[in-house]
Order: C-alpha cells, then sequence, then structure tokens
C-alpha cells in the first residue's frame, strides 16, 4: 500500500472521520487540526458531518499528488525515512478495500468504514494536556480558578466561547441530532466505530449505541470504546454487562481502549483523578469476564512525563499478554505523541531521556529474538517497536528547536505545573524525583524569562 499511495494519497481523508458533536468540530484522523462543520448543510445531508467542503478541496489535493499542509505530521515522519499514520492506516482492510474508486474518482460523498465520535465533554478526569472541550471537570476547574499562569494563558474560560463551546447535554445539539438522523445509513457500512470522549460511560449516547449494537447485530463491525476505567460502580457493571451480552457473538470484535500513559502515582498524576489501582484491577477483570471476539488496547499518550516509567507500563502489558492472550492476541498498545500544550512534549526534554527511551526500545527488541512458536502472542510486535522508534526520532527534532522557543516551553512547563500542584494538591519533585534537575532547570528558565 505504501508503494501504491504515492506521495500524498491517505485513504483516511474520504474513509474515516472523527465527530467532535459536543462542539461540532472534525478532522479525518488526530492528526490534522480540528474544522468546523456546518450546520445548515446538516438539514438536507446529515453526512455533511464527515463530507465537509474543507475535507473536499484536502481530497483533491491528495488526488494531485499535492501534499495538504495539514497533515504535516506524516510528512515530517516520511522525510526522516519512517513509515507514517497514512501508511498505515490506508493498508488496513476497512480503507484499502475502497482504494480504487477513491483514486479513480468515484467517492465525492463517501459513507465512512471508520469512524470515532465524541458525544460530550463529560469526563471526571483533568488530565494535564486535556482541555474544558473535552472534559466537564477541566471546564468547573477553569471556571473557578481561571486560566493557567503559562505565556500564553492556558485554558483560559475567555476562550470557550462560541464555536468553541462545548454543548451541554442539557441543551439542543444540531449535531448529535443529525448523527441519529445519520445513523441507520452509517451503521451497514461500518467495519470500525468508536466511541471517545469525555468519558463514553458516562453519556447516554453512548448506552444508546450499545443498545442498538445488541438489536441488530453487525457481524463485521469492530465496536470500539475509550475509558478511563474509573467511573462509579454502578456505571461500570451497567456497561460490563452490555459489553458481555455485545461480545457473545453480535459482532465480529470488541477493542476496549483504555487510556494510560505511565505506571502508579506518576500515571495518576498525568491524568488527575484517575485511580490506577481500580483501572489495573478493572483490565483483569474485563480481560476474565468477558467472553471471545473481545481485546484491550493502552493508548498511551507520549508526553515528557510517560518517559521514566514507561518501562513499567510496558512490563504490565507484557505481563497481561501471558496471561490472557491463549489462542489471539487481547492485549495491544499505542504509543501516539502529544504534540500539544508544548510544554508537555517530548521534545523539550534532554538527550538523556531520549537514551532512556532507546534502551527501552532496545529491551523491546530482546523478547521477538526470544520467540519460539510456543509464545508468539506474549512479545512486543515489530510494529510496536517501530512505533516507538519513530516517537525516538520525532523527540530528538526537538534538538533543532529555537533556543528561545525551548527556554519558553520550558519556563511554561514550570508554570504550568506549579499552578497544578497549588490548585490540585499535588507534588511534581514527590511524584517524580528522578526529574528534580530537569524541574529545577525548567523553574530556571520561568524565573528568568
Amino acid at each position: 500500500m505504501k508503494n501504491k499511495l504515492g506521495p500524498a494519497m491517505c485513504l483516511a481523508k474520504w474513509q474515516q472521520t472523527s465527530l467532535h458533536l459536543t462542539t461540532g468540530h472534525t478532522n479525518s484522523c488526530y492528526h490534522p487540526p480540528l474544522h468546523q462543520i456546518d450546520a445548515s448543510l446538516l438539514k438536507n445531508d446529515p453526512g455533511a458531518l464527515h463530507n465537509t467542503p474543507h475535507k473536499k478541496a484536502q481530497r483533491v489535493l491528495m488526488l494531485k499528488d499535492e501534499r495538504p499542509s495539514e497533515c504535516q505530521y506524516c510528512w515530517n515522519m516520511e522525510d526522516l525515512g519512517k513509515m507514517s499514520d497514512r501508511h498505515y492506516r490506508s493498508g488496513e482492510p476497512w480503507a484499502a478495500e475502497h482504494y480504487k474508486e477513491i483514486v479513480n474518482g468515484q467517492s465525492e460523498n463517501p459513507t465512512p468504514s471508520y469512524v470515532e465520535v465524541n458525544f460530550n465533554h463529560a469526563c471526571n478526569l483533568r488530565c494535564s494536556y486535556c482541555s474544558p472541550q473535552f472534559s466537564s471537570s477541566w471546564m468547573d476547574e477553569v471556571a473557578r480558578h481561571g486560566a493557567y499562569p503559562t505565556s500564553k494563558p492556558h485554558n483560559d474560560p475567555a476562550h470557550f466561547v462560541g464555536s468553541r463551546r462545548p454543548i451541554p447535554v442539557r441543551e439542543a445539539n444540531p449535531y448529535v441530532d443529525a448523527f441519529w438522523e445519520w445513523w441507520p445509513t452509517l451503521y451497514p457500512q461500518l467495519r470500525h466505530f468508536r466511541m471517545t470522549g469525555g468519558e463514553p460511560l458516562m453519556d447516554r449516547n453512548t448506552h444508546r449505541v450499545l443498545d442498538y449494537v445488541i438489536a441488530n447485530p453487525s457481524p463485521h463491525l469492530h465496536l470500539n470504546v475509550t475509558s478511563n476505567f474509573s467511573v462509579d460502580e454502578k456505571l461500570w457493571q451497567s456497561y460490563l454487562s452490555k459489553v458481555k451480552t455485545i461480545c457473545d457473538g453480535r459482532i465480529e470484535h470488541f477493542m476496549q481502549y483504555v487510556s494510560l500513559d505511565g505506571w502508579g502515582p506518576q500515571a495518576e498524576y498525568m491524568r488527575h483523578g484517575l485511580d490506577f489501582n481500580l483501572l489495573w484491577e478493572r483490565v483483569n477483570q474485563f480481560l476474565t469476564e468477558i467472553p471471545g471476539y473481545s481485546s484491550i488496547t493502552f493508548i498511551v499518550t507520549m508526553n515528557n512525563l510517560s518517559v521514566t516509567s514507561l518501562d513499567a507500563l510496558f512490563s504490565g502489558i507484557l505481563g497481561l499478554r501471558k496471561i490472557y492472550s491463549k489462542t489471539y492476541q487481547r492485549v495491544w498498545f499505542d504509543t501516539p505523541v502529544l504534540r500539544e500544550p508544548a510544554w508537555q512534549s517530548l521534545q523539550i526534554l534532554p538527550e538523556s531521556y531520549a537514551d532512556q527511551l532507546e534502551a527501552i526500545w532496545a529491551w523491546m527488541l530482546n523478547p521477538c529474538r526470544e520467540q519460539t512458536e510456543s509464545n508468539p502472542l506474549h512479545v512486543f510486535k515489530d510494529y510496536e517497536i517501530a512505533r516507538l522508534d519513530r516517537d525516538i526520532a520525532w523527540m530528538r527534532e526537538g534538538q533543532q528547536m529555537d533556543p528561545q522557543e525551548l527556554s519558553q516551553r520550558k519556563a511554561d512547563f514550570y508554570r504550568f505545573f506549579s499552578e497544578h500542584d497549588r490548585r490540585r494538591g499535588t507534588d511534581f519533585n514527590l511524584i517524580f524525583p528522578e526529574m528534580s534537575a530537569w524541574w529545577k532547570e525548567c523553574e530556571y528558565h520561568a524565573r528568568n524569562s
């Protein structure tokens, strides 16, 4: 597929969509910036949730072998000689089967086969890199305390107005209404459907989808839900019961995505409100109690606080594989890089932290060398190793950063997490003692900028 795509084509521009219905925004995957959906177009065509004028213009460029600027992340990876996400995504069956009709210009208003949807921003966590657009808990905090004192005030309540304002569940939402009008047309074409948030387990639309799937089995569907696995017990039991029913032969596969960026207290610090022990207990409960047709994928958002406990997390994942992966792989993980906010990026860390990641990368290779016919499911996959290698390459690009910009990002790191500790009763140096020298360096930049 890499060879067939040419210099600019990405099938995800046609066959994949991310819908943020809480604010009426969309993009084709998580790399390009979100853009506004024109609500007036939805009255006659709910499919305009996906086929926006902006996306159509980007598709025209790709058909001309021109690189859309909004896809710069993939172009950067390819210019470094790495596999990009457009290669991975376009090579998957849900996209690849549409290759001919797309390159021949026969797919002007496609019904996507891979859909991610965020119905609203209700969430019980305040993850360090999140925002009020995706977390009601974040919205409550900034309403009480205001913006964070970074160089450009972070999560300023004044920013989340107009089209950036999350539509509360108590108000009419034309984007959610259009989605449910589109759903009977969309559902039969879906190969992957993923619900994100916010926290999907807290949203009634999530449960409406689950009930619909129970009543309308789809043997080719991969149904996916992203969760922090830290909701209250009543919600958890209701959700688990419905997933058990769905996995009893109603779909091809259920993928449970679990958001986790580190291990133990460090994971809890990054994703404030997370109960790590409860999450790990529920991961084991899910893998034990759900019958066939199900797996778990950990979404490890690679930020500069992930580095020091990543080896513990990967060891835990490998342990789960040895326990639960018997006849097929039930435990997966992905390592997308965090680019915003800039002060939490891998790129601003010293070279020694890139060396730490390279040591983890080298350790991951060893189980693969030892792979035998008796444990092919209990090792790291080649593409998992390749993606970490890609992350390290991107991290090292930061060495070319303008010194003034790098100084500002370090200063903002200190400003943000100092305020984080003050507001939330946390202590960075207690949780990350191995980063004390880095903390002092960032403090220096904050004091002298």
